[in-house]
């Protein structure tokens, strides 16, 4: 490895070409100096074997041990001040890491940070979101798949209004730029969550600590979005849902909160259940802005 100030994790399954358009545009969005480290979760495609070269080194985590436990492996001896965590379906606008790193300056506790995220058609990824009471999960989980706009969701996911910067509940974990100090001050990731919930409950634990999360709408990447996921969408899921139990019983602890975690438990199975035969409710509840609020984001701006 380098000494670079600055380390790139990517965590990839067989990322097909995807993994060449990131570190291109990757490339693009800073001037700093960084290394980047594919933790490979086992792909047989050869993409993340041929991305091999100056600057970018391959970690064989020996099997699909899931997306936290792979970033904790590529972030573990790192030393420098600064991680990103991100997704191999990720493309960079020009100046767009840049923009979270000056960022950054200006959030001195910031333990998370996350950039703006538009969707292939156009529209406004809600990747900085509150963190879920039992009132606004259970709306969110009962109507956001049918009525994306219901009072739930909205307050869940902050799609009010146009995006500025500021601290919020938790980011994305497709693309997160993370103080080390803080990273490795709550232990990285948790990994218990094999997928999803892993970046929500990093934020958690985060602003436990006293680190904040902070959505810095200035920097905009593309997501390409489910490229591995898709390929085992019965799988991915249940484990969804598992981890959304798991994540949710954790708030809820203690006796006293048993039949909490039971009802809990009961809806989030029927939920499992009804989404693996009604696509569009395991899809989940479609973004609602357009990605135009961003305007026209460049550096220079």
């Amino acid at each position: 490895m380098t000494d670079a100030p600055l380390r790139v994790v990517v965590v990839t399954y067989s990322p097909g070409e995807s993994l060449a358009a990131f570190l291109t545009t990757l490339a693009t969005a800073t001037t700093r100096p960084y290394e980047v480290v594919l933790a490979d979760n086992g792909s047989t495609d050869g993409a993340p074997e041929a991305a091999v070269g100056p600057g970018v080194w391959l970690l064989r985590t020996g099997g699909n041990l899931g997306y936290g436990t792979a970033a904790n492996r590529g972030a573990a001896g790192f030393d420098g001040e600064w991680l990103v965590v991100a997704n191999p379906d990720v493309e960079w606008q020009p100046g767009s890491l840049d923009v979270l790193l000056d960022a950054a300056a200006g959030w001195p506790k910031a333990g998370c940070l996350g950039p703006a995220i538009r969707t292939p058609d156009g529209r406004l990824y809600p990747s900085a979101r509150a963190f879920p009471s039992l009132g606004r999960g259970i709306g969110h989980a009962l109507f956001g798949w049918i009525w994306p706009g219901n009072p739930w969701t909205r307050s869940y996911r902050a799609e009010v209004g146009s995006p500025v910067e500021g601290t919020t509940g938790w980011l994305s974990g497709s693309c997160m730029l993370l103080r080390r100090e803080a990273f490795d001050a709550v232990g990285g990731f948790d990994e218990s969550y094999f997928m999803y919930c892993e970046d929500m409950d990093l934020c958690r634990r985060l602003g436990e600590a006293g680190w904040s999360s902070v959505y810095v709408p200035t920097a905009v990447i593309t997501h390409q979005g489910g490229h591995a996921t898709s390929r085992a969408a019965g799988p991915m899921l249940r484990e969804h849902h598992k981890a959304l139990y798991r994540y949710l019983s954790r708030q809820y602890s203690g006796p006293l909160w048993a039949p909490v975690r039971a009802v809990l438990g009961l809806g989030l199975l029927a939920r499992y259940l009804l989404a693996a035969r009604v696509r569009s409710l395991g899809e989940g509840a479609a973004p609602t802005r357009s990605a135009d609020l961003l305007g026209d984001r460049t550096p220079e701006d």
